[in-house]
């Protein structure tokens, strides 16, 4: 979000103090400059989306201030005063990209209407550079792929606190898409014309994710050398996403949940209270329960962050899923191609096949990767078998080799449920197998709902992962 603090230069002390004491009633942030030279001392150590600069001034004028400032910081705008308004000096400001030329003496209503109105077209220009990347690809539902039924209920809850303002955690393993439904949430919510700002708590040190989140002053640490904001005030009316919340260590826990709480925090090494207003979507691919009994997560934070609860299901509870994700892999990354025979490529069905099987520890990332490089390897217009990496290829092997032993031929102490028990686990299994994956076409096939078939897949540890 644009701040409202503005650098004034004149060389005239009465008016510096004028404009200061007229802009700082209205909430403005004013610092003064009397020549060119302090003035670009000043945007050096921070940013200013408004110059106010007057026109003619002893040593560097205003327009050499404002060529100056702009090199360093090309998004300030400027408003040129004078009191020897020209033609030419006012085409002058205008060509080298002045907001506004005022002319001595004006009104203050005048000032601070154009002021205003440089403000909010620097909010406007500010967010529309931010949107444009994401014009090409709004985050829709429909850009979430399944129908599954554990998928049905994603949307569903997905649908549901898009429209509201409520703090989400998603929960999931690694690779099922939990930013991506994020995004959905926040594109499909009122803040959609805002920021949704993406951070991984993982990837960063302590130190440097406390500094980004929260910002820092100049001088708070060796090497700030300028004031910075931080994600949470850039993301100020939007989204922030903080993904792996549990890596968060305690204290920054604990800075978090105030702004939760409070809505405001502090730069790092200032003591100025900044007020936001945003949503937290977090999300975790680690049980937060275990973690909040060890100590590593603070159990007020868990119930700030845990308002609504959504849990992403992995790829290999949700095979019938599968032939969709391929087909929108497929026409994603067959566009960037160049080779022509790449540009209509199909899956044959037995390859399909094996890629129902598999179990996919990585999950939806891992089967985008898969079709990736079956693309770029495949040199003819159907993707087979061999252009499968081997672990899914020797994968139906291994099923049929380990999880489908034969009928004991010594009965031993067999009991009739035992004997029971194991022609159904068998019965599932080859069924399973047959249907390579598709627990829809399964439980079809053998006349048994699918609750009912999940309940018996439970309760036999049928599990295609402990194969491989």
């Amino acid at each position: 979000m644009v701040s409202g603090k503005i650098l004034v230069v004149d060389d005239e002390e009465n008016m510096q103090k004028s404009l200061k004491a007229l802009l700082g009633r209205e909430g403005y942030e004013v610092k003064l400059a009397s020549n060119g030279e302090e003035a670009i001392r000043l945007a050096g150590d921070e940013t200013f989306p408004i110059l106010i600069t007057d026109l003619r001034m002893d040593g560097m004028d205003g327009m050499d201030t404002y060529r100056a400032i702009k090199e360093q910081s090309p998004q300030t705008l400027a408003i040129i005063i004078t009191g020897h308004a020209s033609l030419k000096s006012a085409i002058e400001a205008i060509r080298l990209g002045a907001y506004d030329y005022l002319v001595k003496p004006f009104k203050p209503d005048e000032i601070l209407f154009t002021v205003r109105r440089a403000l909010e077209h620097q909010q406007l220009v500010e967010e529309n550079v931010h949107l444009q990347g994401e014009l090409g690809e709004k985050f829709r539902f429909a850009n979430i792929i399944g129908k599954s039924g554990p998928m049905e209920e994603v949307f569903q809850l997905v649908r549901k606190v898009a429209v509201s303002n409520v703090t989400v955690l998603l929960r999931g393993e690694s690779g099922t898409g939990k930013e991506l439904v994020a995004r959905a949430i926040h594109y499909n919510s009122r803040r959609s014309e805002k920021r949704f700002i993406g951070v991984s708590c993982g990837a960063l040190p302590e130190t440097l994710l406390e500094s980004e989140l929260f910002g820092y002053e100049k001088g708070a640490f060796t090497g700030a050398l300028k004031r910075k904001q931080g994600l949470f005030e850039v993301a100020d009316g939007g989204t922030i996403f903080l993904d792996e919340i549990a890596d968060l260590s305690l204290s920054t826990q604990m800075k978090l949940l105030r702004v939760l709480q409070e809505q405001e925090f502090q730069r790092v090494g200032g003591t100025e209270l900044i007020k936001v207003n945003l949503r937290l979507i977090s999300a975790t691919n680690k049980d937060l329960e275990p973690a909040i009994k060890d100590g590593s997560f603070r159990e007020e934070l868990y119930y700030r962050v845990n308002v609504v609860s959504i849990s992403l299901p992995p790829l290999r509870e949700r095979k019938e899923d599968v032939p969709l994700l391929v087909r929108h892999f497929l026409k994603k990354h067959q566009a960037d191609n160049t080779k022509e025979c790449c540009k209509r490529k199909k899956v044959a069905p037995e390859t399909m096949g094996l890629l129902m099987a598999y179990h996919w520890p990585g999950n939806v990332r891992q089967l985008e990767n898969v079709v990736e490089r079956a693309i770029a390897l495949s040199n003819s217009s159907v993707i087979s078998e061999n252009d499968l990496p081997s672990q899914i290829r020797h994968n139906s092997q291994l099923l049929s080799d380990e999880l489908i032993p034969g009928f004991p031929d010594q009965l031993g102490n067999l009991t009739f449920q035992k004997a029971r028990e194991n022609f159904e686990k068998q019965f599932l299994q080859r069924a399973i197998l047959k249907n390579r994956g598709n627990v829809s076409a399964t439980s079809r096939e053998i006349k048994l709902s699918r609750r009912h078939f999940y309940e018996k897949m439970k309760s036999y540890h049928i599990d295609p992962r402990k194969t491989s």
